[in-house]
């Protein structure tokens, strides 16, 4: 095995799925919003809601195709980077992959079709039905990339036969206990990516003076639906947590800071780990409150990495610094959305520009928080590819050489790097153009009797441009 491929096949991994994640999960996000917007529009017969409808359908079109480019190379890498892996754990890993492709590709592809073309050649009903069909099959994509990553985390259902991991009961497989807290995890977060891109996108329009109607609409929504998720993503995460702690102390250990056993134990809020004298530098903790958090127990024995050996123990600073910067994130998603919920509900939103600049700027949180959430879970599960059973030095292809990694490498970074740069200079310029349909709708307080009272300042402006 050679060492320096090893490094440049994990490098290139991590690349790719980090470049690859963000796609899905803004897709993922934004098939929910496209369903919402088409029931509202269905429901009430409000211009506006279809205008955001196509509006943001052209954007999920050239996401999901960025998605489904940079996916592909996912399944190569396995085959030339990770032959180790992709041999043993294939009896398993090979239909999980499969059951995507037949449910949640099959689903996607072809109701995808009716979102562009069939507006006018299908009944309103069962336009919804493809857009749901849409945000079903990218659920289902979701779904089973999280029980395959799962059973890397938590493999059970299995036996081993001759080298191989073949299933031994797939109900074990498919209903892991730990999928029922990551699956929602995720899928919370990529509802939130929606919204947050969604919130955005109105606060940006709201601060230039265009697309009056859409604006109002895309911030209400985007922010209300945030304020609701987000608790419930602070207690699914909980769960996730609590699965670490279980299964997979060692990472629990690595993401806390925590070198020696403590009962009970304190939690570090910031601070440097430091490997070579196992401690921390210039730490700021808590007292008692890691046992509450890890046990819900003040007295709880926690343990910590000194416990296992060195060569057991995942890199410590980047589960530490990640998982941070994860909680950071989301504790500054909720501040945005609670508080600029209530400004919207006192109809004080729009004249607060400091608020609206703090929801403009707020649309990298989502994709920064899910990028250094999936640091923290694949990092911390090192130095296992299948955690127990094969370390990620083993699952390597065992002939491949440094140049040959380093090239592969190279040429997805160029690769990635055109996609990525022309995929999203397209995206912006389709969201600087904003809807294309104008709708012009009468402002709060409006009324017949009172003609005059459509004379709102901003709505002239939106109509005027």
């Amino acid at each position: 095995m050679d060492a320096t491929a090893l490094l440049l096949s994990r490098i290139q991994f991590g690349f790719t799925i980090s470049f690859h994640i963000i796609f899905p999960a803004f897709t993922i996000g934004l098939a929910a919003w496209l369903t919402v917007l088409e029931a509202m529009h269905m429901r009430t017969g409000r211009p506006v809601y279809q205008a955001l409808f196509e509006f943001w359908l052209k954007i999920f079109g050239v996401a999901f195709g960025m998605g489904v480019v940079s996916g592909v190379v996912m399944g190569f890498q396995f085959g030339t980077n990770w032959s180790v892996l992709a041999k043993m754990s294939g009896p398993i890993q090979g239909p999980l992959l499969s059951y995507e492709t037949f449910t949640a590709f099959m689903l996607e592809a072809s109701f995808f079709g009716v979102l562009v073309f069939g507006r006018k050649r299908v009944p309103p009903w069962f336009y919804l039905f493809s857009t749901a069909m849409v945000s079903l099959g990218t659920t289902l994509s979701a779904f089973w990339i999280m029980v395959n990553n799962s059973w890397m985390q938590v493999p059970v259902g299995y036996v081993l036969q001759n080298g191989y991991f073949v299933p031994d009961d797939w109900t074990k497989i498919i209903f892991n206990s730990v999928v029922w807290s990551r699956f929602p995890h995720m899928l919370l977060a990529a509802y939130l990516t929606g919204t947050f891109c969604v919130a955005a996108t109105g606060a940006w329009y709201v601060l230039r003076g265009d697309n009056y109607a859409e604006s109002r609409v895309m911030l209400r929504m985007g922010l209300f639906l945030a304020a609701l998720l987000i608790p419930a993503q602070l207690v699914f995460g909980h769960l996730v947590g609590d699965y670490v702690h279980d299964y997979q102390p060692a990472k629990f250990a690595a993401i806390e800071g925590r070198w020696h056993d403590e009962r009970p134990a304190s939690e570090v809020l910031i601070g440097l780990p430091d490997p070579a004298t196992e401690s921390n530098k210039y730490e700021i903790k808590v007292p008692i409150l890691g046992s509450v958090i890890a046990s819900s127990s003040l007295t709880s024995q926690e343990v910590g990495l000194a416990d296992f050996a060195p060569q057991d123990r995942p890199p410590v600073l980047i589960p530490f610094v990640t998982f941070r910067i994860m909680v950071g994130c989301g504790l500054i998603m909720l501040a945005i959305a609670w508080f600029g919920s209530y400004l919207s509900i006192k109809r004080r939103l729009r004249r607060n520009r400091l608020m609206l600049w703090a929801i403009f700027l707020s649309f990298p949180l989502p994709f920064i928080a899910i990028l250094t959430g999936w640091y923290v879970a694949e990092v911390g599960r090192q130095p296992w590819a299948i955690y127990g059973l094969l370390r990620t030095a083993d699952a390597v292809t065992p002939f491949l050489t440094a140049p040959a990694a380093l090239t592969s490498l190279l040429l997805f970074g160029a690769v990635y790097l055109f996609i990525f740069s022309f995929g999203t200079f397209y995206i912006y310029r389709l969201l600087r153009t904003g809807p294309t349909r104008l709708v012009v709708e009468p402002p709060h307080g409006a009324s017949p009797n009172r003609p005059m009272s459509l004379a709102d300042p901003e709505l002239i402006q939106s109509a005027g441009e």
